[in-house]
C-alpha cells in the first residue's frame, strides 16, 4: 500500500525545503571539488567512480530551469524526437542509465526498469499522479521515486474553476454561434446557463486539489458545499464543507467536481447507475483522469439529457481521438489536459524534479519523494 506524504506541502514548506536540499548540493559540489584537487595521482577505477550519473530525459521540451540543473552534474540522454517517446525507443534509451526524468505519459513498468538494468537508482516523475509508475517493481528494486505534489495545486484548481464556469455559462458555445452567424440580437433566454450563486456544489475527493477549488468557489457565493472523502477534513471548515456519501453528494449537487486519485476503487466510478443520479440540471467537471468516468455512459448522458453538460481537462484516450462524439457535442466543453498549465508552475515541477534525482546522487533527502 502506497503512503502518500502526509507532511505539510505548503508553499513556505516547500519553499524551505527545497533551498535546503540546493544549499546541501552546492556544499556537496564544493567537499567534492576539494577531493578532487587533493586527488590528481588517483587511478583510472577511482576516475571511473567519480564519473557523473547518467540521467534519461523522456522528452525534449521540458522547462530549461531543470534541464540546466541536471547538466551542471548528469550527462544528459534527451529523447529529441517531438511528442512522448515511443516505449520502444525508451526500452532501449533507458538501458545503463543512473535516472529517469519521466512525465505522466510515459509508462515505468516491470519490462522497461528490466530494460534499465540494476544500476538504475532514481525515476523522478514530473507529475503528482503516479499511476504511470509501477510502484512494486520500483519498491522491490530499491529505486527512488520522486513526484510534485503541491507544486501545481493552485494551477490546477484555477483551470477547474475556469472550466467549470466556461462549462456552465456556454463560452465555447457562444464564441461558436458568433462564428456561424447566429448572433443576430440580443435575445432573453439565448445562450443561458446555471450561475454558482446559491447553488450546490459537490467535491468528489478533497485532497490539496479539490479543497483549493472548494476555497475559490466559496467566494462565488454558493449556498453549500459537499465533498466525499475516507475521513473528515478539518480544512473543510474554511469554507463550511460537509462531508456527504458518494451517493448524496450526485443526488444533491448542481455542479459535481472530480477530484480525487485514480485507483482501483475509483477507476469507473462515474458510471450509468451514477450519472442517472445526478439532476438533469447538474453540471459535471472531470480534471482529476479519464479512466474514473465511463466515457460512453457520459456521452449517452450528455445526448440523452441526463445531465446538463460537462467539462472535461481529462479523458480516455489522450489525445481524443478526432471523431470521438464528446466533440461533436454543443454541451461537452473539452480541453486537452491542461490542468497544471501555467508558466510558473510548469517551471517549478520542471525544477523540483530535477533536485529530486540529483538529491538521489548526492545521497541527500529528495525535496518530495514519494513513500513507497
Amino acid at each position: 500500500m502506497v503512503s502518500l506524504i502526509r507532511r505539510s506541502t505548503s508553499p513556505l514548506f516547500l519553499a524551505k525545503r527545497l533551498l535546503q536540499v540546493e544549499q546541501n548540493l552546492i556544499n556537496s559540489d564544493k567537499i567534492r571539488s576539494k577531493h578532487l584537487r587533493l586527488s590528481m595521482s588517483s587511478t583510472s577505477e577511482s576516475v571511473a567512480a567519480n564519473k557523473p550519473p547518467k540521467v534519461l530525459v523522456t522528452r525534449p521540451d521540458v522547462p530549461t530551469v531543470g534541464l540546466e540543473l541536471l547538466k551542471k552534474k548528469c550527462n544528459l540522454v534527451i529523447w529529441d524526437k517531438p511528442g512522448p517517446i515511443p516505449r520502444n525507443m525508451l526500452m532501449e534509451r533507458i538501458a545503463g542509465v543512473d535516472g529517469v526524468f519521466c512525465t505522466l505519459v510515459d509508462k515505468i513498468d516491470e519490462e522497461i526498469l528490466t530494460a534499465a538494468g540494476p544500476q538504475l537508482k532514481v525515476v523522478a516523475t514530473m507529475s503528482v499522479g503516479f499511476d504511470h509508475l509501477d510502484l512494486k517493481a520500483l519498491k522491490e528494486r530499491n529505486i527512488k521515486v520522486g513526484y510534485t505534489p503541491g507544486i501545481l495545486t493552485d494551477a490546477t484548481a484555477e483551470l477547474t474553476v475556469a472550466l467549470l464556469l466556461a462549462t456552465s455559462r456556454r463560452l465555447l458555445e457562444a464564441n461558436k454561434a458568433i462564428s456561424r452567424g447566429e448572433w443576430t440580437s440580443w435575445a432573453p433566454t439565448w445562450m443561458c446557463g446555471p450561475g454558482l450563486s446559491n447553488a450546490t456544489v459537490g467535491i468528489v475527493g478533497l485532497g490539496r486539489i479539490g479543497a483549493q477549488v472548494a476555497k475559490c468557489l466559496k467566494s462565488f457565493n454558493v449556498a453549500k458545499i459537499l465533498y466525499t472523502s475516507r475521513t473528515e477534513k478539518r480544512e473543510a471548515a474554511e469554507f463550511g464543507g460537509r462531508k456527504v456519501s458518494i451517493d448524496d453528494l450526485v443526488a444533491q449537487s448542481d455542479f459535481v467536481i472530480v477530484t480525487c486519485a485514480l485507483t482501483p476503487e475509483t477507476s469507473g466510478l462515474f458510471n450509468k447507475k451514477m450519472f442517472e443520479k445526478m439532476k438533469k440540471t447538474a453540471i459535471f467537471v472531470n480534471t482529476s483522469r479519464g479512466p474514473i468516468v465511463d466515457q460512453p455512459a457520459l456521452i449517452e448522458a450528455l445526448k440523452n439529457g441526463t445531465i446538463r453538460a460537462a467539462g472535461l481537462d481529462v479523458m480516455t484516450p489522450e489525445p481524443i481521438p478526432l471523431d470521438s462524439e464528446l466533440l461533436k457535442l454543443d454541451n461537452c466543453v473539452i480541453l486537452p489536459h491542461i490542468g497544471s498549465a501555467s508558466c510558473e508552475t510548469r517551471d517549478e515541477m520542471a525544477r523540483v524534479t530535477a533536485l529530486n534525482i540529483l538529491a538521489v546522487f548526492e545521497n541527500t533527502q529528495m525535496p518530495l519523494p514519494l513513500d513507497l
